[in-house]
C-alpha cells in the first residue's frame, strides 16, 4: 500500500509542478497555480501519510520457571566452580532453563537428575 502511495504522490507532485511552470508560459492561465499548488500539496500529505510507521504494540511476558523435582535452593552449586547460585542466576533461554554463574560466568542447562 505505501508504494501506491508513493506512485500516487509523484504523479501529483509531478503535474503539479507542470502546471505551476505552465502558468507562467506564453498561454499560461492563473487558475494552472492555484491547481497546481493543490495537486502538488496533496501529493505531498500523501507521501506523508504513507511514510508513517504504524504504532507497535508491546505486550510483556511473564514467565515464572518451575524447576524440576524437589530442587533446594540453598544446595544448589555450579557445575564447574562450585559457587553457590540463587534463583537471580536462573534465565530461561529457547524454553529451557540456563544458569549463569556469578563467579566464573559459566552457563548451563539445569538438567533434572532422575531420583533412582
Amino acid at each position: 500500500m505505501k508504494i501506491v502511495g508513493y506512485i500516487v504522490a509523484a504523479i501529483l507532485i509531478f503535474f503539479g509542478v507542470i502546471f505551476i511552470w505552465g502558468a507562467f508560459g506564453a498561454q499560461g492561465q492563473p487558475v494552472w497555480i492555484v491547481v497546481g499548488i493543490l495537486s502538488a500539496g496533496i501529493g505531498l500529505v500523501i507521501v506523508y501519510f504513507a511514510s508513517r510507521k504504524p504504532k507497535i504494540e508491546t505486550t510483556n511476558v511473564t514467565l515464572k520457571v518451575d524447576l524440576p523435582a524437589n530442587v533446594n535452593m540453598d544446595t544448589l552449586k555450579c557445575k564447574s566452580c562450585g559457587g553457590t547460585l540463587t534463583a537471580e542466576n536462573i534465565k530461561v533461554v529457547n524454553g529451557a532453563p540456563m544458569v549463569t554463574c556469578p563467579y566464573c560466568h559459566t552457563v548451563y542447562q539445569i538438567s533434572e537428575e532422575p531420583k533412582w
